[in-house]
């Protein structure tokens, strides 16, 4: 499984409470925060649940 780095790059203000529980599930907290991931399939759904908010780089 490959590595992930994902960073926040729009606010979660006005976004339904799954998607704010989404982003905190993923470690993410405030805009520009990054945090490198496993690409698990639980992890990659997660990820395209919010794909808008992110900016998604493999390692």
């Amino acid at each position: 499984m490959s590595k992930l780095k994902i960073t926040q790059v729009k606010s979660v203000i006005d976004r339904t409470q799954k998607q704010k529980d989404t982003m905190i599930a993923l470690g993410l907290k405030k805009i520009n925060h990054t945090v490198e991931v496993e690409g698990t399939p639980q992890i990659l759904g997660m990820i395209n649940k919010v794909k808008h908010l992110l900016k998604i780089e493999e390692q």
